[in-house]
């Protein structure tokens, strides 16, 4: 890898993060397709709209500034006559949407804890970092770096607080709290908000998750290897074999 100095300023930048130059690096995100669907990694996905809701929640709280660069439509769907017109195909948050945000956002900053946590004086905020884990280099980009309290820590909305401990796996948190660790030397932390109820929890991380999280780390670079490194291997004849 050439000057990682260099390679991490550049990472700053979401267009070099997610765009070409990124994607020269594996991150946790691509795990899932690598595990079920090898074929289509890389291939560019649409943006779906709960991913850019998750979007504005990171960025009001951790860089409000950028707020502005979120397009809002004043629609009660994304169905609507209106909001076709306006976007022209481009997905948009609804102002609805924003305002229950919005409402997430203040009772994540008004729990003393959660503040904390986030706004230490020294913390560092959408860091990139890169690192060898399997064989393979590897990115991330850190919510929080908590200098302070030697922890990354990571925000997210769910669906249920009270499942999250079962969908912190389904959703490979698991192998994002591994990957974060070797990036970044720290423990990784969760501090999630329930979006239906408001409901705050944060969750550290056992030694069986970051395990079950190298797990599919290992189980991903190895596929890795063998479909994009391995020229003897022709995926054309890739086929998924089970028993019913």
């Amino acid at each position: 890898m050439k000057n990682k100095k260099e390679v991490l300023e550049r990472l700053k930048n979401d267009e070099d993060y997610y765009g070409a130059f990124g994607k020269q690096f594996i991150s946790n995100s691509d795990i899932r397709t690598l595990m079920t669907n090898p074929l289509g990694f890389k291939e560019p996905s649409a943006q779906a709209p709960h991913f850019l809701i998750g979007g504005y929640f990171h960025t009001a709280i951790l860089e409000p500034e950028k707020i502005k660069n979120f397009k809002i439509v004043e629609a009660t769907s994304r169905n609507t006559k209106l909001y076709k017109e306006i976007t022209n195909g481009e997905v948009c948050l609804l102002q609805h949407e924003v305002d229950k945000t919005e409402a997430l956002v203040d009772k994540m900053m008004n729990n003393t804890i959660c503040r904390d946590l986030i706004h230490t004086e020294g913390n560092d905020f959408e860091v990139p970092g890169v690192t060898e884990v399997y064989g393979n280099m590897w990115k991330g980009k850190a919510d929080i770096v908590n200098h302070k309290e030697k922890l990354v820590v990571d925000l997210k909305t769910t669906s249920d607080l009270e499942k999250f401990h079962w969908s912190a796996k389904k959703y490979n948190y698991d192998s994002q709290a591994y990957i974060y660790s070797q990036l970044f030397g720290y423990d990784m932390l969760f501090i999630a908000i329930d979006k239906n109820t408001g409901q705050i929890g944060i969750f550290d991380c056992s030694q069986d998750f970051y395990k079950t999280g190298a797990d599919k780390a290992e189980k991903a670079s190895e596929i890795y290897d063998l479909f994009f490194k391995n020229d003897d291997f022709d995926p054309s004849n890739y086929f998924i074999n089970k028993t019913l």
